[in-house]
């Protein structure tokens, strides 16, 4: 999304890595059902893939797959170690440095200070469920709203998507708080708030330039 040549790119690339998303999802529900079943007495329910893989595969494919899964997990923390330091030394710097670019050597500050505060969160997390479930219910209550909006609704606008994204990140931490990480409140009632103040802040702001042209 963030590199996308044209609109429709952004439309397409979208909607498929979200089909996606859900059948990887899916996949891995399978994978958990299976290791409850055929593994009722697991000690650590956050080593159920791994005691899966052990239980039922052959030595060739166990490694294969465990390999698989760890290129997996690594390509996903450079992803979003990338996504996050080049988000904040490419958009939110420079606007605080009067419009000045980051320097190469700006970049690697911040995709290292990023990693030690990463680094650190998850050596104080240890439950992965948890440490997930946190996780996407900031970044689904926040963002799943104003991303689908601004590609399918032409009448979105910045202030829209930008009052969305704060507001359902507001709600789905307050609701963590207050009903815990497995209650499925914060998803509901990020997302609610998000949708309202996402159409009306849209309805009520000025409309996108190239709206109004084609109007």
């Amino acid at each position: 999304m963030f590199t996308a040549r044209t609109e429709k790119v952004a439309q397409y690339a979208g909607s498929i890595a979200g089909i996606y998303c859900i059948i990887y999802g899916l996949a891995c529900a399978l994978i958990g059902m299976a290791a409850h079943v055929l593994l009722p007495d697991l000690a650590n329910v956050n080593t159920a893939f791994a005691a899966i893989v052990k239980a039922s595969l052959p030595d060739g494919i166990r490694g294969l797959v465990i390999a698989a899964a760890l290129a997996a997990m690594m390509s996903t923390a450079s992803a979003g170690l990338l996504a996050a330091s080049t988000t904040l030394t490419e958009d939110l710097l420079p606007k605080l440095r009067g419009g000045k670019q980051s320097s190469l050597g700006i970049n690697r500050l911040f995709t290292a200070l990023t990693g030690i505060v990463v680094l650190a969160i998850a050596l104080v997390v240890n439950d992965v469920i948890s440490a997930l479930t946190l996780a996407y219910n900031l970044l689904v209550g926040g963002m799943l709203i104003p991303l689908i909006g601004a590609i399918y609704w032409k009448r979105a606008t910045t202030a829209g998507a930008i009052t969305s994204m704060g507001l359902g990140f507001v709600t789905a931490l307050v609701f963590m708080l207050k009903d815990g990480l497995d209650a499925n409140t914060p998803i509901y009632y990020s997302l609610a708030v998000g949708l309202v103040s996402f159409v009306v802040v849209s309805l009520v702001s000025p409309r996108p330039a190239a709206v109004a042209s084609a109007a």
